[in-house]
C-alpha cells in the first residue's frame, strides 16, 4: 500500500513538472552579416504572457556550444528570452587551444567587425515577438565576457552586463556616463584573470561612476561555470558546481534589480 501511494505522487509529481519544462521553446536562427553566416539559438518560455527582457550570451573561446545554449534555456526557464550568438561564424567550434585561439584572432582582429557581429545578434534578438526591446543584458563567458565588456565600453545600448571568468583588461576604457550595471564574477585561483586585471578593472569602473559589484569565489579556477572545463587538460581550468550555482544565482539577482517590472518576477 505504501509502495502504491508512493509511486502515485511520484507519477503526479512528474506529471506536475512536465508541462512546466515543455514550456521552454528553443529556435536555430542564421543570420548573416556581410558573406559570413551566423549562426544562433533562442529560448524562451511560451507559457509566460507578454513581452520580457532579452539577454544575448556570448559562447566562451570554443565557439558557439551546447554550453551557451544551455544558458539561454536557463534564462529562458528564469523568466527572460537568452539568445547565444555566434562570434566565429557558422560551424566554428574549436577542440583544441590552437584552435580556438585562431577563431578569437579571426573574431578581434578588427574591433568594427566584432562590435558589427554583435549588434547584428542584438537585432536577431529584437526581432523575437516575446522580447521587450527596451530592455536588453548580455552575459559572457571567458572569451565571450571580454566581449560584452567591451560592448558596454564602446556604448552599446545594454541595461545591465554579467561576467563569468571573463576578461576584464581592454584596449577600450569605460567612459563618464557608462550606463550598464555590472556584476563580474571570477575565479579566486583563476591564473588568467589574475587580481591586477581585477585591481585596474575595479579603478576603471569606479572612475566611470559605474556601479558594478565584483565577485571572487574561492577556490574557484578558470571556466569554473563549464562542466567540460576539466576535459581541456589545460592548468588553471576547472568546473565548480558551487561557484556555477552561486554565480547563476548572483545573474538573476541581478537582472530582477535590473528589471523589477518585468513579466519574469
Amino acid at each position: 500500500m505504501r509502495r502504491a501511494i508512493c509511486a502515485m505522487a511520484m507519477a503526479l509529481a512528474f506529471a506536475t513538472m512536465s508541462p512546466a519544462r515543455a514550456e521552454v521553446k528553443q529556435k536555430e536562427i542564421e543570420y548573416k552579416l556581410g558573406q559570413t553566416t551566423l549562426q544562433g539559438f533562442v529560448a524562451w518560455d511560451d507559457a509566460q504572457k507578454g513581452k520580457r527582457p532579452g539577454v544575448v550570451i556570448v559562447h566562451e573561446w570554443w565557439g558557439h556550444n551546447q554550453h551557451a545554449r544551455n544558458q539561454a534555456i536557463r534564462l529562458a526557464q528564469a523568466g527572460y528570452v537568452g539568445f547565444a550568438l555566434d562570434m566565429f561564424g557558422k560551424g566554428k567550434l574549436a577542440k583544441h587551444p590552437e584552435d580556438a585561439r585562431a577563431f578569437v584572432a579571426e573574431a578581434t582582429k578588427d574591433p568594427a567587425q566584432a562590435k558589427a557581429r554583435f549588434t547584428a545578434a542584438v537585432a536577431q534578438l529584437k526581432a523575437v515577438p516575446q522580447v521587450d526591446p527596451g530592455k536588453l543584458a548580455a552575459i559572457g563567458y571567458c572569451f565571450g565576457g571580454g566581449i560584452v565588456l567591451d560592448m558596454a565600453r564602446s556604448g552599446e545600448d545594454l541595461a545591465a552586463i554579467g561576467t563569468f571568468h571573463g576578461s576584464l583588461s581592454s584596449k577600450l576604457v569605460a567612459k563618464k556616463g557608462f550606463r550598464p550595471r555590472v556584476l563580474v564574477m571570477t575565479g579566486a585561483d583563476d591564473p588568467m584573470i589574475g587580481p591586477d586585471q581585477v585591481t585596474a578593472f575595479r579603478k576603471e569602473l569606479t572612475d566611470a561612476g559605474a556601479r558594478f559589484d565584483i565577485v571572487s569565489y574561492p577556490g574557484a579556477k578558470h571556466g569554473f561555470t563549464n562542466p567540460d572545463a576539466d576535459k581541456a587538460g589545460i592548468p588553471g581550468l576547472g568546473y565548480s558546481a558551487s561557484a556555477d550555482k552561486d554565480s547563476w544565482a548572483a545573474l538573476l539577482k541581478m537582472l530582477s534589480e535590473v528589471f523589477p517590472s518585468s513579466p519574469a518576477h
